[in-house]
C-alpha cells in the first residue's frame, strides 16, 4: 500500500520543492513534509540542548527554493529594462498596467465605513449571510438542493483554503487519491498532498495541437476507481484557458456517474472568464441537475478583485438536509485547528454587493468590462503575431478564455523572451492576459515572434 506524505521520516529530510512554473508539481518525497525526525538522531529544540551544543536550534534548516511564480516577480522588479513585462502573475491590470478595484467595491467599502461595524469573530464557518449569498452566486437563485437544503457551506481562505480543507477532510474519511487534470493550477498537487493524498492525473490537454484533449479525458474517466474524487475546473481553466463546450461536459457528467465518482470543483473564475456569471457556472449547474452529489470551492479573489482578503467557500451537495448538516460539521472540525475562523473585511464586501440590486449590476457590469478588455488583447496579440508572418497557428489564444493564454511556447523560448527581451511569464509558456495592455501588446508579439521563428 502507498505510504501518505510525512508517513515514513528519516533523520535531516530535505525541504518541500515548490511545484515548477509549469504548474504541474515534481513528486514530493514522503520524507519532505515531516518535522523532526523520530528516531535516535532527532534533534532535542530545547533551549537546554542549543545551549549545550555549538549549534543553534535552526543549524540543519537548508534554504528552500523560491516559488516559481514569486520568484518570477521578484526577477521582474530587479530588472531595469524600461519596456519590461509581467505577464506572469494571476492577477488582473486595467489597460495602464495597474492594479484594478471595481467601483462596486469602493462602494460596498464605503456602506462597510459607515455603519461602523465591530472587528468581533466570525463563527467557524464563517459570515453566515455571505455563505448564503457566494451559494447562490453560484449554484442559482433556482437551485432545487439549495432551496431543500440540500446544500451545505462554509467560509474558507479563498479557494487555497477551502482546497487544504477539503483535501483534509477526504483523507480522514478514507480517500487516499484525487485525480486532477493534466495539467492543473501548480498549487493543486502541494495542497493535497500535504494533505495526505496522493495525486493523479487524467488527460485534459493536448500539447502538441493546443487543444482540449477530449477523447482521452474521457477514457480516463472511465478507467478511474469507484468512488475516487476528481478535480474539476468550473471555467476558465488554469493554465491552459481550455474549457469543454456545454454538450462535452455533459458526457463528462455521464462518465463520472458511471464510475460513481466524486465531483469536486474548483471555481476561482466565474463571471470572470466570459462577462457572463450564469454562463461560467453553467457546468457546474448541469451537474446538480445531473443528480450528482458533489463540492465545491469558490474563489472571490479574480471576479470580485479581492486578492488580498482571502475570501472564498466550500460547499457540498448531499442527498438530504440532515447529511449536508452532518459533513458540514466535519468541515468544521478541519477548520477549527487549522485557522479557527476566517477573516470578516472582504466577505462583508461580498455580501453587501450579493445582497444589493443595484450593486449586483454595477459588479456584473464591471466584471464584464475585466473579461472584454482581456478577450480584446487576445484578438490583438493574435493579430500581430499573424500580420509579422508568423510560421505557427496561434489561433488557439482567441479559442482560450479566461486570464490566462496556454502559448505552446517551449522553456527554451521562454528564457529567451526573458533574457532578451525582459518579457517574464512561466517556462510553461502561460501568459497572463492581464498583463498585456494596448500599449505593449506589439512589443510582446514582436518579442514571441522573434524567439519562435529562430
Amino acid at each position: 500500500p502507498r505510504a501518505a506524505p510525512g508517513a515514513q521520516k528519516k533523520p535531516r529530510p530535505p525541504p518541500p520543492t515548490p511545484p515548477p512554473a509549469s504548474g504541474i508539481s515534481r513528486s514530493f518525497a514522503a520524507e519532505s513534509s515531516a518535522t523532526a525526525p523520530s528516531n535516535g538522531s532527532s534533534r532535542n529544540f530545547s533551549t537546554a540542548a542549543a545551549e549545550a551544543s555549538d549549534d543553534g536550534p535552526w543549524t540543519d534548516f537548508p534554504m528552500a527554493p523560491p516559488d516559481p511564480i514569486i520568484g518570477l516577480t521578484e526577477a521582474y522588479n530587479k530588472d531595469d529594462f524600461p519596456m519590461k513585462v509581467n505577464v506572469g502573475v494571476g492577477a488582473y491590470r486595467c489597460d495602464e498596467g495597474m492594479p484594478f478595484v471595481l467601483p462596486c467595491v469602493r462602494k460596498a467599502e464605503a456602506i462597510l465605513q459607515a455603519n461602523h461595524l465591530d472587528h468581533e469573530y466570525s463563527g467557524i464557518a464563517g459570515c453566515v449571510e455571505f455563505v448564503n449569498h457566494a451559494l447562490e452566486f453560484v449554484y442559482g437563485p433556482d437551485c432545487k438542493p439549495l432551496h431543500e437544503g440540500r446544500i451545505a457551506g462554509v467560509q474558507t481562505l479563498s479557494g487555497t483554503g477551502g482546497l487544504r480543507v477539503f483535501g483534509e477532510v477526504l483523507k480522514s474519511f478514507g480517500h487516499t487519491e484525487i485525480y486532477v487534470p493534466n495539467p492543473t493550477w501548480g498549487n493543486h498537487i502541494p495542497i493535497f498532498r500535504n494533505a495526505g493524498l496522493e495525486v493523479k492525473k487524467y488527460a485534459y490537454y493536448d500539447f502538441e495541437n493546443s487543444e482540449l484533449d477530449f477523447a482521452n479525458l474521457i477514457a480516463d474517466i472511465r478507467k478511474m476507481p469507484e468512488g475516487a474524487c476528481i478535480l474539476m475546473h468550473v471555467c476558465a481553466h488554469n493554465p491552459t484557458g481550455m474549457d469543454p463546450t456545454i454538450e462535452q461536459w455533459k458526457e463528462i457528467s455521464d462518465a463520472v456517474k458511471e464510475r460513481g465518482l466524486l465531483p469536486f470543483f474548483d471555481c476561482a473564475y466565474q463571471g470572470f472568464a466570459s462577462g457572463d456569471a450564469r454562463k461560467d457556472a453553467a457546468p457546474l449547474r448541469l451537474f446538480v441537475e445531473e443528480g450528482h452529489n458533489l463540492a465545491l470551492v469558490q474563489s472571490f479573489s479574480k471576479n470580485f478583485g479581492l486578492y488580498g482578503q482571502r475570501v472564498g467557500a466550500l460547499s457540498i451537495v448531499a442527498k438530504s438536509v440532515e447529511e449536508a448538516k452532518r459533513v458540514q460539521s466535519q468541515l468544521k472540525v478541519h477548520i477549527r485547528p487549522s485557522y479557527s475562523n476566517p477573516p470578516r473585511h472582504g466577505a462583508r464586501i461580498v455580501s453587501t454587493i450579493l445582497k444589493d440590486d443595484q450593486l449586483t449590476e454595477e459588479f456584473i457590469e464591471e466584471c464584464k468590462g475585466m473579461a472584454n478588455r482581456i478577450n480584446s488583447m487576445r484578438l490583438r496579440l493574435r493579430g500581430k503575431l499573424e500580420d509579422l508572418g508568423s510560421s505557427r497557428d496561434w489561433t488557439h489564444i482567441t479559442k482560450q478564455i479566461g486570464m490566462f493564454a496556454f502559448s505552446g511556447m517551449s522553456k527554451d523560448e521562454v528564457e529567451a523572451l526573458r533574457d532578451k527581451h525582459h518579457i517574464y511569464c512561466t517556462l510553461d509558456g502561460r501568459i497572463s492576459m492581464a498583463g498585456v495592455t494596448s500599449k505593449n501588446v506589439d512589443y510582446i508579439a514582436e518579442s514571441i515572434y522573434d524567439v519562435t521563428e529562430k
